[in-house]
């Protein structure tokens, strides 16, 4: 089974995405038909949808695709009533599929905001819901995101797009140290995503391989999960471009049962997405 773990969708026409005025490749409707559509031909038998806005409106549009194994929605970490406002998601048309909960913690100005009480509230209370976390986090970022796991470790967490690596100047530190550093809690896990886009348009498979061998060598296939960031990802590649190099760096650093892993097994376990088989 391969799972997709890591896609968005969007409507600037039915929903304000500010955002998007930087890019104007993306600024049209991505529905799930255009994602099937994309993804079909690589044997993409699932994927987890997850949120762009700092919405619950978005969350509980995304709770109503069907065609979505899983979604990680936002809610207000912050919040006080956080922990009823998660229930109350859960109780709604498609609640089953909520797995975890994301923050645009990439754009707060403060690099600690992971680590404020009221946000440490907040994440507990995902994590006693029976939700992961997704840390969006820049390299900077990384410090508060292992303190936060180290104080958390009943919480699962998971890294999305490998903490933004800075591909495109061949930075390697301190992402490399840091990553290794948050990789030795157990209870985070890794997306293997987002990559193309740090790397840029002008991108080859040899400038990302060193990244992804290290994400490989910290985490491991049983923490690493294949994410396509589509349709982010057209910014720099195709999602058959995506997915080709995804196997290409990978097929020379694990075993087939590995591979495996990374393409489905981990969003499955991760993500509590047993009812898929």
């Amino acid at each position: 089974m391969i799972v997709d773990a890591h896609h968005h969708l969007w409507d600037p026409a039915a929903t304000r995405h500010d955002w998007l005025a930087d890019f104007p490749a993306l600024q049209r409707r991505f529905d799930q038909a255009d994602f099937q559509q994309a993804s079909k031909t690589h044997g993409v038998d699932a994927s987890v949808l997850v949120q762009v806005l700092n919405s619950t409106a978005e969350t509980e549009e995304f709770l109503q695709v069907d065609a979505v194994a899983g979604v990680v929605g936002w809610a207000d970490l912050t919040d006080p009533g956080i922990t009823d406002e998660l229930a109350r998601l859960k109780e709604l048309p498609g609640g089953h599929r909520l797995v975890g909960i994301r923050h645009l913690v990439q754009d707060e100005p403060d690099p600690s905001w992971l680590t404020r009480p009221d946000v440490k509230r907040g994440l507990r209370a995902v994590g006693n819901g029976g939700l992961s976390y997704d840390l969006l986090v820049r390299p900077h970022q990384l410090l508060a995101a292992i303190k936060i796991v180290t104080e958390l470790p009943d919480a699962a967490f998971v890294l999305d797009h490998g903490a933004k690596p800075e591909i495109a100047t061949g930075s390697t530190q301190p992402w490399t140290k840091l990553v290794e550093e948050l990789s030795r809690r157990p209870n985070v896990a890794c997306k293997l995503s987002g990559l193309v886009t740090e790397a840029g348009p002008d991108w080859s498979a040899s400038q990302i391989a060193p990244y992804v061998t290290h994400l490989v060598e910290c985490f491991g296939p049983d923490r690493l999960m294949f994410g396509s960031d589509w349709p982010v990802c057209l910014l720099a590649a195709s999602y058959a471009e995506v997915f080709g190099l995804a196997r290409e760096l990978l097929a020379g650093l694990l075993s087939q049962s590995e591979l495996d892993a990374v393409l489905g097994r981990t969003a499955v376990r991760h993500y509590r997405l047993e009812h898929l088989g």
